[in-house]
């Protein structure tokens, strides 16, 4: 189930824990497998479990536990959206309203074509460019209606 890539880049972390320690390499897994499938079923989290020899049980606990890990198919593109204080201050919510409208979509849900999935997000560490969204693993800060369409626009 996981790919000869995914599982050598797998062992590459694994070099860097000592060897009892496979645990220590469930979250660089998970990432790795996430960005390969886009999404994390669980025959992809099982399996993930089974190549480090560890409890499904850890495997599910980190996957569940951080944001970052989508446990549904998810769009092509993943926007992220920072609805914290800092981001809202700076008028996110604008940013918020005008994606829901031109995307027809709401937190949570996926464009009809798979292009897009539009998620809220509690801080994303930059409020220094606030209003800002991630897409995919991409920082875009300082929005405004006119930017987020242009850096839409350029998207496959």
């Amino acid at each position: 189930m996981l790919s000869k890539n995914i599982t050598q880049q797998i062992d590459n972390w694994l070099k860097k824990f000592p060897a009892d320690k496979k645990r220590a390499a469930v979250i660089p897994a998970l990432t790795l497998v996430q960005d390969e499938h886009r999404w994390l079923s669980r025959d992809l989290m099982d399996a993930v479990a089974d190549y480090l020899e560890i409890p499904k049980i850890a495997v599910y606990e980190v996957a569940t536990f951080y944001s970052m890990f989508e446990l549904k198919p998810v769009g092509k593109h993943k926007i992220n959206i920072c609805t914290n204080i800092s981001c809202m201050l700076a008028g996110s919510q604008s940013i918020v309203d005008h994606l829901k409208q031109k995307l027809n979509i709401d937190f949570g849900e996926t464009t009809t074509d798979d292009k897009f999935t539009l998620k809220q997000v509690e801080c994303l560490a930059a409020c220094g460019g606030a209003p800002m969204v991630q897409i995919n693993k991409d920082y875009h800060e300082n929005l405004t209606a006119e930017k987020i369409d242009a850096i839409l626009a350029e998207l496959d």
